[in-house]
């Protein structure tokens, strides 16, 4: 999600845990992406990475929603006019608030003092990206480091590496057509929201791609393609080939 503007976006939140209303506390949090996608939290940015928190206004900060409800959050930017270019992110939290149990509605059923009890509260959460971006992106994509192997003889699995450079993140989805010696190409893999953020440099990744009676892993090759997400004419970030053996 990139905020060039004032912006208004919705998340739809739907309650199946409780038959009454949910609580839900509204924050910014910051994140680290590593190589392998994952994320970590961090407090401080790291080199070539850019917070936007401080640069962005939203309401509410905490919202009560009913089963199957939804609240739209507000988000303004402000103090922009004299960031430098590149990218600016962070990470808009939903945090559930636990329920807590009014005094003298404790379980007072008798129980056993010599054992030990636990009781688990789960707290669920979901975080979105929100991007500024300043300037003229110099972002360049390539696809490397190709590789096919078939897992327990039965699912192939590809490998390939996504390398960034520039000063602003990537963001996409990834189409694999299989080409047969001779034939049409048929489509053998897609994977949507694929990310590389800022400031990583590369990203390692793994998927399964469909068997087709009509498919020959062994023969032929696969031709990768990296692409904006549009209903429209999609922007081609970046392509690769691979040769079957």
């Amino acid at each position: 999600h990139c905020v060039t503007g004032v912006q208004t976006c919705a998340l739809p939140i739907s309650v199946f845990f409780h038959p009454d209303s949910a609580r839900y506390n509204v924050s910014m949090v910051q994140y680290r992406m590593k190589e392998d996608g994952s994320f970590e939290e961090i407090t401080t940015p790291d080199p070539g990475q850019n917070f936007a928190d401080k640069y962005i206004r939203f309401f509410p900060r905490s919202v009560l929603l009913g089963p199957n409800e939804a609240q739209v959050v507000r988000m303004q930017l402000s103090r922009t006019e004299n960031l430098a270019p590149g990218e600016y992110r962070s990470h808009v939290y939903f945090r559930a608030v636990p329920r807590e149990t009014a005094l003298g509605m404790q379980d007072n059923r008798k129980k056993d003092t010599a054992s030990i009890g636990v009781k688990l509260i789960p707290i669920f959460g979901i975080t979105i990206p929100v991007i500024i971006r300043v300037g003229t992106s110099t972002t360049k994509t390539s696809l490397s480091d190709l590789k096919l192997e078939m897992v327990n003889d039965t699912t192939p699995r590809l490998h390939l590496v996504f390398n960034r450079s520039g000063n602003m993140s990537v963001y996409g989805d990834v189409l694999v057509n299989y080409y047969p010696p001779e034939g049409k190409p048929i489509l053998v893999g897609t994977v949507k929201g694929i990310a590389v953020y800022t400031p990583n440099s590369k990203r390692i990744f793994g998927m399964d791609l469909q068997k087709k009676p009509e498919v020959d892993f062994h023969r032929g090759s696969l031709h990768l393609t990296y692409q904006s997400q549009s209903d429209t004419k999609p922007e081609k970030y970046a392509e690769a080939d691979l040769t079957l053996k």
